[in-house]
C-alpha cells in the first residue's frame, strides 16, 4: 500500500480533508480532489506562473507545492477571488480593458497583479510590468493587462477600507 497523508486546509472559504499522497501537488489536488479547474497548469516547472494562487494570503506556484505543505492553510484559487456575487474590481477590470485572450494565463496573473497592487497601490507601468513578469502571456502583448492594472488600482483605491 501506498503511503499517505491527511491534508486539512481551507480553500476558498470552505473546509476540506483529504487523503492523498505525499507527492501530490497542490495544483494537481486544486483541479483533480477538488475540481477547481480555474488553476491552470502550464510549463508544471513554475516558470509561466498561470498556476498561481493564494497561500495563507501569498502568491505561490501550485505546481511547485506539494498539497501536504498547504495543511492547516488558507487557500484561495480564481473561483474564490469574487467575493458575494461580485467580480473582483481587476476581475472587472480585464474585461473591461480585453486584458484577455485566450485565458489560460489570466487567474494567474489575476492574483500575480493582486499581489503587486497589495505591495504598491499606486504602481507606475514599469512597476506593473516588472511585478507580472514572472507570469507569462502568450497573447496579449502585455498592454492591455497592464492598463487593467491601472485601472484596477484607480477603483481600489476609491474603495472604503
Amino acid at each position: 500500500m501506498r503511503d499517505v497523508v491527511t491534508v486539512r486546509l481551507r480553500v476558498n472559504g470552505v473546509q476540506y480533508e483529504r487523503v492523498v499522497e505525499p507527492r501530490l501537488l497542490l495544483s494537481d489536488f486544486l483541479r483533480e480532489s477538488l475540481g477547481l479547474t480555474g488553476t491552470h497548469v502550464g510549463c508544471e516547472h513554475g516558470i509561466c506562473g498561470c498556476c498561481t494562487v493564494m497561500v495563507d494570503g501569498l502568491t505561490v506556484r501550485s505546481c511547485l507545492m506539494f498539497a501536504v505543505q498547504s495543511d492547516g492553510a488558507e487557500v484561495k484559487t480564481i473561483e474564490g477571488l469574487a467575493e458575494e456575487g461580485k467580480l473582483h474590481p481587476l476581475q472587472d477590470a480585464f474585461g473591461e480593458h480585453h486584458a484577455l485572450q485566450c485565458g489560460f494565463c489570466t487567474p494567474g496573473m489575476l492574483f500575480t497583479a493582486l499581489e503587486v497592487l497589495r505591495e504598491n497601490p499606486r504602481p507606475t507601468d514599469r512597476e506593473i510590468r516588472e511585478g507580472i513578469a514572472g507570469t507569462i502571456c502568450r497573447c496579449t502583448g502585455y498592454h492591455h493587462i497592464v492598463e487593467a492594472i491601472k485601472a484596477a488600482a484607480q477603483r481600489m483605491a476609491q474603495e472604503p477600507k
